[in-house]
């Protein structure tokens, strides 16, 4: 039997969500699959690829900082505190789903997708 690492809090609290896009709604809380790039030129929302929006970084992929980055920074693109935004999966991997909870206000890629 293959041991799992264990599950940090925020991802114990939230079970995955299946999406048919990048992103959708559950009641007032965004779900949102992103494909992350740490250590990136710049921290922008990019273009969607498949079922994730790319979303690159400057933070370098140790220990989960970039991810913790990546919250901060959308945490302003979304007008929510970073408590808002809760790592379903995907700390330690460029594969993350979050979830936004009662979003301000949307990026324009996002608002478009949800039209």
């Amino acid at each position: 039997m293959k041991k799992s690492k264990p599950e940090t809090v925020a991802e114990n609290t939230a079970k995955e969500t299946k999406l048919s896009s990048f992103c959708g709604w559950e009641g007032d809380t965004l779900i949102l699959n992103v494909l992350g790039t740490p250590s990136a030129k710049k921290t922008v929302i990019g273009k969607p690829k498949g079922n994730q929006l790319k979303i690159s970084v400057t933070a370098t992929p140790e220990n989960g900082k970039a991810t913790d980055f990546m919250v901060k920074f959308l945490a302003g693109e979304f007008g929510v505190s970073s408590k808002d935004i809760t790592v379903v999966f995907g700390q330690f991997n460029v594969n993350k789903q979050l979830r936004i909870k009662s979003p301000k206000k949307l990026p324009p890629v996002i608002a478009k997708e949800l039209a």
